[in-house]
């Protein structure tokens, strides 16, 4: 039996193991496109969304314009006559106008309107035919108009407190819807020129640098002659406050004090 020398397996052996290793390192076959799972998308060509910016419309309120003015719906509550226990609830217009003259000081003047229907005391007027036909839900008007000074309150650029006292006078009309009576059928006031006061404030809410939305509550006072024969007597002089509010726009003109 031939045998074979220790070196031959030595060599074969050597040779087995130098071939595993090249073929663990030959690279791996390239696999075919349809067999590839990984998607590569496309570049996003799509432009960038623009940045937001915030605008806000109240960044230049400034509290130094030398005038202003504004108008609102108002109401007012009063008592048309000396003794009346009816009430009455007026309508109408409030013109408000300002001069700044100071940081925190104006001269304001105002002009108002209240008109409507008011009760009558309890009256029986004959109708010129024999029967009686009672004076119900007349006619009454009051035109303000006064002035004084004004104070700018608290304020920020989102609205402002302020203060006023006006004084002036009243043109109370009374007597329209009576018939030719007098006033005093009805429990009224005859009509007359009055001293009248305007006591309150605004409440102002900024809605642009020029623009305000604006709420003015008021006390009004006035002093009519409740001696039907004469006007300018003051003996029967009564004073009256009654409660008024209006609401509205007020335009702050751009000149600005110096």
């Amino acid at each position: 039996m031939m045998r074979f020398p220790v070196s031959v397996f030595a060599f074969v052996a050597a040779a087995l193991a130098l071939c595993a290793a090249a073929a663990a390192q030959a690279p791996a076959p390239a696999q075919s496109s349809s067999s590839n799972n990984t998607v590569q998308q496309a570049p996003d060509d799509r432009p960038a969304p623009p940045a937001y910016v915030s605008v806000d419309p109240l960044a230049g309120v400034r509290y130094d314009n030398r005038y202003d003015i504004s108008l609102g719906a108002a109401y007012a509550h009063i008592k048309p006559g000396p003794t009346q226990v009816f009430g009455a609830n007026l309508g109408g217009l409030d013109v408000n106008a300002s001069y700044w003259f100071a940081k925190r000081f104006a001269v304001e003047g105002t002009g108002r309107a209240y008109l409507g229907t008011a009760g009558a005391a309890p009256n029986h007027i004959s109708d010129g035919h024999g029967g009686v036909e009672s004076i119900q839900g007349p006619f009454i008007a009051e035109y303000f108009f006064a002035a004084g000074p004004e104070w700018l309150g608290p304020h920020n650029k989102h609205g402002a407190l302020m203060a006023h006292a006006m004084f002036g006078g009243v043109y109370g009309d009374f007597e329209k819807d009576l018939r030719g009576n007098p006033p005093s059928t009805v429990d009224f006031y005859n009509n007359q020129v009055a001293p009248a006061g305007v006591i309150g404030g605004h409440i102002d809410l900024n809605r642009s640098p020029q623009w305000v939305f604006r709420i003015t509550p008021d006390a009004l006072w006035t002093r009519y002659n409740a001696d039907y024969a004469t006007n300018i007597s003051s003996a029967g002089a009564r004073n009256n406050w009654n409660f008024a509010i209006s609401v509205g726009m007020e335009y702050k003109f751009k000149k600005k004090r110096r």
